[in-house]
């Protein structure tokens, strides 16, 4: 079984709902989790949340922390997480938010910089990641990081 299909197994055998909230993943993420045959029943819903006024009107990102801290930082990634699990009901939510390349990187956060949020009703847990490779790899290696977060959030439920 491969990650998504132990989070599916999980979430199905104790009932539990997911939704994502999703940047330079663009649905990555969430298209992972809907091959699964079926995941309607766990997963409800997701937000390509690209750019900053989407974070900030649907999932409620305070603009303070998108101005303050930038769109790609923990505390962006912890809001995201939260308001789409708010504005889905979930009982869990995943979000990303990072830089995958091959532009838009600077010193301070160079390209492959990745904030990843897991938010449950008890704690949201982030974690801050620097990946390398191109666009796709980024991509790809932020959504089996998202996948691993939201795995371990899970098991700490039981």
């Amino acid at each position: 079984m491969n990650l998504g299909e132990h989070i599916a197994d999980g979430c199905t055998r104790r009932k539990l709902t997911l939704a994502t909230a999703e940047s330079c993943t663009g649905g990555g993420l969430s298209h992972v989790l809907t091959a699964i045959p079926g995941a309607s029943a766990f997963f409800i819903g997701g937000v390509i949340a690209y750019q900053n006024e989407v974070k900030i009107q649907w999932l409620g990102v305070p603009r303070e922390i998108i101005q303050n801290q930038g769109a790609v930082s923990s505390p962006t990634a912890r809001a995201m997480a939260e308001g789409c699990r708010d504005r889905f009901n979930s009982d869990f939510a995943v979000s990303i938010t990072g830089i995958a390349g091959p532009g838009g990187g600077s010193e301070e956060k160079p390209v492959g910089t990745v904030h990843i949020a897991v938010a449950a009703q008890e704690r949201t847990r982030s974690m801050a990641y620097r990946f390398s490779g191109d666009r796709e790899t980024v991509r790809d290696s932020a959504i089996a990081a998202a996948l691993e977060l939201l795995l371990e959030a899970m098991n700490d439920q039981t």
